[in-house]
């Protein structure tokens, strides 16, 4: 018999405005950009998916139902192209809508990343889950066999059974844009995690190891974000609990093997645009 896996379940906070993208995101969700031919949220299911993980829940707000529609059957365009040379376009879609379940929670204000995790407690339970932000778009290693970066976090998740959080070394001017963790180096490139700063100035930061868009959260987190209070805009961050967390039980930080893209940025989506048309594209 099959091993069950540990974690099953992954939350994707889908609910921001993506203001970066104007105009493009006024009536398109930012997570349906597209990366070459595949939006951006679905190569955050794949990942998931690759990591073992087949219940997907999405964290969504007003303005988003393109991305329900997108992991959707389309009767009307599958019958147009059945038979076609263009059917293949839609093997990766269907492989994932065939083997996911996805449940869709509304969260109607912008409380802030630690408010969405929280909005998605109904469906996640007294189990460990994962978290993908689509925004942050993470190749596999270009060498050996190693798996994406949430494969990564769910395999050292089975050795520690305890939160994980991914990282990478940004520029010292950077750090402000990022959560940043300080803590002790316990095996190559994992960290036990002792602080953690919301975007710290340059000059106050503790490290530039930078916390990325994939969590590994064990089920207590929800008790320490409920009694997370709002900080900057009245928003509740994941870090602020992450941190009260650390403080208490073991969290690790890992530098995961791969290539990261800031496809929250002009600049990361272009970048991530040319990489995966030259490596990964099905032409």
């Amino acid at each position: 018999m099959a091993k069950s896996p540990l974690i099953r379940k992954c939350l994707f906070p889908a609910a921001g405005y993506g203001t970066r993208f104007l105009p493009a995101t006024k009536a398109m969700p930012k997570e349906m950009l597209p990366i070459v031919n595949k939006p951006l949220i679905q190569y955050g299911v794949e990942e998931a998916l690759e990591a073992g993980m087949t219940q997907i829940g999405f964290i969504t707000g007003r303005g988003k139902r393109a991305i329900g529609d997108h992991f959707d059957t389309s009767y009307e365009l599958e019958h147009q192209i059945q038979g076609t040379s263009k059917e293949r376009y839609l093997d990766d879609i269907r492989n994932v809508m065939d083997n996911c379940d996805f449940v869709f929670m509304r969260q109607r204000e912008m409380l802030g990343l630690g408010h969405a995790i929280l909005t998605g407690e109904p469906m996640i339970g007294p189990e460990p889950f994962a978290v993908i932000l689509a925004d942050d778009l993470c190749a596999a290693p270009t060498e050996g066999d190693d798996k994406k970066a949430l494969s990564q976090l769910t395999a050292l998740y089975e050795r520690y059974q305890c939160s994980i959080i991914a990282i990478e070394e940004v520029p010292n001017e950077d750090t402000g844009s990022y959560g940043i963790i300080s803590g002790d180096e316990i095996a190559d490139g994992i960290y036990q995690v002792k602080d953690m700063v919301e975007k710290p100035n340059p000059e106050d930061a503790p490290t530039n190891m930078a916390i990325i868009g994939r969590y590994i959260l064990t089920p207590e987190i929800f008790g320490y974000l409920r009694n997370t209070k709002p900080g900057a805009n009245g928003e509740i961050q994941i870090t602020d609990a992450l941190r009260q967390l650390a403080q208490e039980r073991q969290v690790l930080a890992v530098k995961f093997k791969g290539r990261r893209f800031d496809c929250g940025s002009v600049e990361g989506f272009i970048e991530a645009t040319n990489y995966y048309y030259e490596n990964d594209y099905i032409k």
